[in-house]
């Protein structure tokens, strides 16, 4: 290399900003640029020389550091190191520095170099930036939080609000009996809404006790298109384009068909009441890049509702999942119906995708895991003397620890006609099995229990293999949520007595029938 071309080279080397240091096999310095003079002088308060043993400049707890970076460079890598140096008394700043080794004509490592820049600026701006973003997260969650408090409390409200005028109504002497019948029936429905409202805030949460089983979706659509028609009315054209080929899905049916609904609704109320409305299905090798996800691989099956509605403004697509958001006018919709779709799809192991554009309507597209179909099995007749027995009283341990709703049920069962005992606790319930099996026909019991739970308690009873049938009962249970019932029957709360006495009669028939 010329001695102008040498030249050259230092002024580009002293001109550079950050540090640069050269040194040899004995990590002694064998150059470096003003900056590196300067940089070493503001953390160190120390001008460095050449020849200076450049570990032994450093403080003890960082001197092994550098030098370790410097022999890894000596020994031929190329690398960069984020790091902390500096006298905490003075400067301690972030460094990005990047090493090389240096080589003559032959390609021997005569030395090493280091090239360094202070990143501790950056690195501050980016926690600043992470603790904004942070801040704007929680503040979007409380803000979140607030607007389903409110939307709960204004529903059930709502709700409690005609409960307690059919109580108060009720309470009045001399009624007629339609009127008595119609406050009945009021109440009945409140309490239907409302255990509907608490059913799709645990969707959206995705904290329902899902119970899967492997169905074709072609034959759900299907099933419920007549639903569908009435849903849109005459003035809504429904087309069905779902191929014969079979796309079975192990997913919660009634979910299923409750999402289906939600999205047509929503699709209705998007064409005022007039419009086509396409359904689709159509297997998929992947769940796109949706929000915070990226691309999923996989089996899929896709359901696509598309309507031709007015669409959805951009500034309102990011938003229709959430629970209460709507933009119907108040008394016109709650705003849960998308959201009970993007929960039960999310806890499906699938996901919902929207596309829409302002003027030409939308389509939504649920995507659910996609699993072979299974043959259906044909019902195995009764027999005529099974029958009969079916007929003797069944008992029932009912295991409740809420004293409120173990003496309702007890009596609302007694006066359906089953004999029942009552176990207040998971420990009671399986004393009771364990003591006198032969007596009960099936278990009936609540799942969120102090010690015992209800499942735990029954997986100990299938474990001792008496053919003895165990039916759960939560309003919620994280331990559903998150692991499924484990084969177990489930009611939910708040459960019709006649639907708990129907379910009960067939598992205890069934015990009979294994009996017989």
């Amino acid at each position: 290399m010329s001695a102008g071309s040498m030249g050259l080279w230092e002024v580009i080397g002293q001109s550079d900003q950050a540090p640069i240091c050269a040194f040899d096999h004995d990590f002694r310095m064998i150059a470096f640029n003003r900056a590196h003079s300067d940089e070493f002088f503001r953390i160190y308060n120390h001008r460095v020389q050449i020849g200076d043993v450049f570990p032994d400049l450093f403080l003890p707890e960082q001197a092994p550091i550098i030098r370790g970076f410097m022999a890894r460079a000596l020994a031929g890598e190329v690398f960069n190191v984020t790091e902390e140096f500096g006298d905490p008394n003075l400067n301690k700043p972030y460094w990005d520095i990047s090493y090389a080794p240096l080589r003559d004509e032959s390609g021997t490592i005569i030395g090493a170099f280091h090239h360094a820049k202070d990143i501790s600026a950056r690195l501050r701006a980016e926690a600043a930036l992470y603790a904004a973003e942070d801040a704007l997260r929680q503040s979007q969650k409380m803000e979140a939080v607030g607007q389903l408090t409110g939307g709960v409390a204004h529903d059930f409200n709502n709700l409690l609000t005609i409960v307690q005028s059919a109580v108060e109504m009720l309470k009045l002497p001399d009624q007629k009996e339609e009127r008595r019948a119609r406050y009945v029936g009021a109440i009945g429905e409140a309490v239907g809404r409302a255990s509907k409202l608490t059913q799709q805030l645990l969707a959206f949460a995705r904290r329902q006790a899902l119970k899967p089983t492997v169905f074709d979706v072609g034959d759900n659509i299907h099933a419920i298109g007549t639903m569908m028609k009435t849903l849109v009315g005459s003035r809504v054209t429904i087309e069905v384009d779902v191929p014969d080929a079979s796309f079975a899905i192990n997913a919660d049916t009634s979910q299923f068909d409750t999402a289906l609904v939600n999205m047509t609704v929503n699709a209705r109320d998007a064409m005022n009441g007039e419009g086509r409305l396409i359904v689709s299905a159509r297997a998929v090798q992947q769940i796109p890049a949706l929000r915070e996800r990226a691309a999923v691989p996989g089996d899929y099956v896709a359901v696509t509702i598309t309507d031709t509605g007015g669409g959805i403004a951009a500034d309102q697509r990011a938003r229709i999942f959430e629970p209460f958001f709507t933009t119907k006018p108040v008394g016109s919709g709650t705003g849960l119906g998308l959201s009970q779709v993007f929960g039960f799809a999310r806890q499906s192991g699938g996901d919902i995708q929207v596309e829409s554009e302002v003027g030409a309507g939308s389509s939504f597209t649920l995507y659910l895991p996609q699993v072979e179909g299974i043959a259906r099995a044909e019902a195995v007749p009764v027999a005529p003397e099974v029958e009969a027995n079916m007929t003797a009283v069944p008992c029932v341990l009912v295991v409740e620890d809420n004293a409120e709703v173990a003496a309702s049920t007890v009596d609302a069962l007694d006066q359906l006609g089953f004999t029942t005992v009552l176990a207040t606790n998971g420990v009671e319930g399986l004393a009771e099995v364990t003591a006198d099996s032969a007596r009960f026909d099936v278990v009936f019991s609540d799942v969120v229990m102090p010690g015992m739970t209800g499942m735990e308690m029954g997986r100990a009873i299938r474990e001792m293999n008496l053919g003895l049938p165990v039916v759960l009962a939560s309003g919620y249970s994280h331990i559903l949520a998150a692991n499924g019932t484990d084969g177990f029957e489930l009611i939910q709360k708040p459960y019709s007595i006649d639907h708990v006495s129907r379910v009960l009669r067939r598992a205890a028939g069934e015990r009979i029938r294994e009996a017989a």
